[in-house]
């Protein structure tokens, strides 16, 4: 069945075909059609789950985070400012190896307050031992979510499902719904195996500790454990997306090649933006100049031999992306410049914060990585000359594409 839906609501049927036990997700724009959607799918009987009602979004991480640990799938969503509050659960829902899917609609975190759209919510929280995936359409959304339960309860670690705030939340496309037998021989009920430790604090273990319980004294030991176990989630994701592929006819690489075969100049984008990069690289391609693209869809884990690969050759690499390390530079340039370790011209373009990255601002940052040497700046303001900049700031160490 094919429904013009937005992708907020594609997010819930992506919960809703997962089967989820507990939902719980506390409103926040532009989210929040995600728990409205899912609460009628609760109450049409579409959707046999508890659907709780909270006071805040660090309730709602809260209250599935006990279930999870109780043994129950679950689901939850939020953005911005919610996530924020999360935080702190944000690291114990890794630490406890609880498979929790949440989808995070990225918006821009206050101050200054805004509702639209910007990526630093959740890059923001790379470090929290959550695996991070990017979608580009409507249909990624709905997948994604599904795809996420499969590596998530393989691996026990926690997803997040970002999308991209009102460039996708509220943009309706055309999206496939699949059948729920379908996504049940993919996605089969959860039935973690119980275990009660003697430190009492996690009530199971997909993953059991090579000596006895982890006590404080072996906090290291289980931090080292958690690094193997986030970075075995790349191969499971390669794998779950083989299977999907199989039985949906659709597949998401965490990192996707598009014209790169004799491209010279290779942009890395992710997110919603990426859809219209592809028409701006097919118009340079008409035009004789060799670009390519690459789509990052993985985030966390960080795909470093993958990227390394696809990059392997290109004379300039231009990452544009909608997030910015204040005092730095772009947080995904910033990682593809760790893992690329090649002797190759970077171009960091920070762009969209809070605005569209519409095509003309893609070609302008491609034709100035084409035709210039990188500055000696890391980061490139993309659709900052048309706004006031004030002029205290000494501008040889900021560069603004004019």
């Amino acid at each position: 069945m094919i429904k013009v839906i937005t992708a907020n609501e594609a997010a819930a049927y992506g919960a809703m075909l997962s089967r989820p036990e507990v939902v719980c997700a506390y409103p926040i724009t532009p989210q929040s059609r995600i728990p409205e959607q899912i609460s009628e799918f609760c109450a049409q009987g579409l959707m046999k789950a508890k659907f709780v009602n909270v006071e805040s979004e660090t309730a709602a991480l809260g209250y599935v985070l006990g279930a999870s640990a109780a043994g129950a799938r679950v689901f939850t969503a939020t953005s911005s400012q919610g996530l924020a509050l999360m935080h702190e659960q944000l690291h114990w829902a890794a630490g406890a190896g609880l498979p929790i899917v949440m989808v995070n609609v990225n918006r821009t975190v206050g101050a200054p307050m805004s509702v639209t759209c910007e990526q630093n919510d959740s890059l923001s929280q790379r470090d929290t031992g959550w695996l991070q995936f990017y979608c580009e359409t409507n249909q990624e959304v709905l997948d994604t979510v599904i795809q996420a339960y499969k590596v998530s309860e393989l691996v026990s670690l926690p997803s997040m499902v970002c999308v991209d705030g009102i460039y996708l939340s509220y943009v309706s496309e055309n999206t496939e719904i699949p059948e729920q037998e379908q996504v049940d021989d993919y996605l089969p009920r959860y039935e973690p195996p119980i275990r009660l430790p003697g430190c009492g604090w996690k009530i199971y273990y997909l993953h059991p500790p090579p000596r006895g319980d982890y006590m404080v004294g072996d906090l290291m030991l289980y931090r080292y454990e958690m690094h193997k176990i986030e970075n075995k989630a790349f191969d499971v994701f390669l794998k779950a997306n083989e299977e999907f592929e199989a039985l949906f006819g659709r597949k998401y690489s965490p990192v996707e090649e598009y014209k790169c075969g004799d491209a010279d100049v290779v942009i890395v984008m992710s997110g919603s933006a990426v859809g219209t990069c592809r028409t701006v690289i097919d118009k340079l391609r008409n035009e004789g100049h060799r670009v390519g693209l690459i789509k990052l869809k993985m985030f966390r884990p960080f795909p470093r031999d993958l990227i390394r690969k696809v990059l392997a050759g290109r004379q300039k690499i231009a990452v544009i992306e909608r997030d910015i390390s204040s005092g730095q530079c772009g947080i995904i340039y910033q990682e593809i410049k760790w893992a690329y370790r090649m002797n190759a011209a970077m171009y960091g373009f920070v762009a969209g914060l809070g605005d569209d990255i519409t095509a003309p601002l893609i070609e302008k940052a491609i034709m100035y990585t084409l035709k210039e040497e990188p500055p000696e700046q890391e980061v490139i303001w993309l659709g900052l000359a048309e706004k006031r900049v004030s002029d205290e700031y000494d501008r040889s160490s900021i560069q603004i594409l004019r």
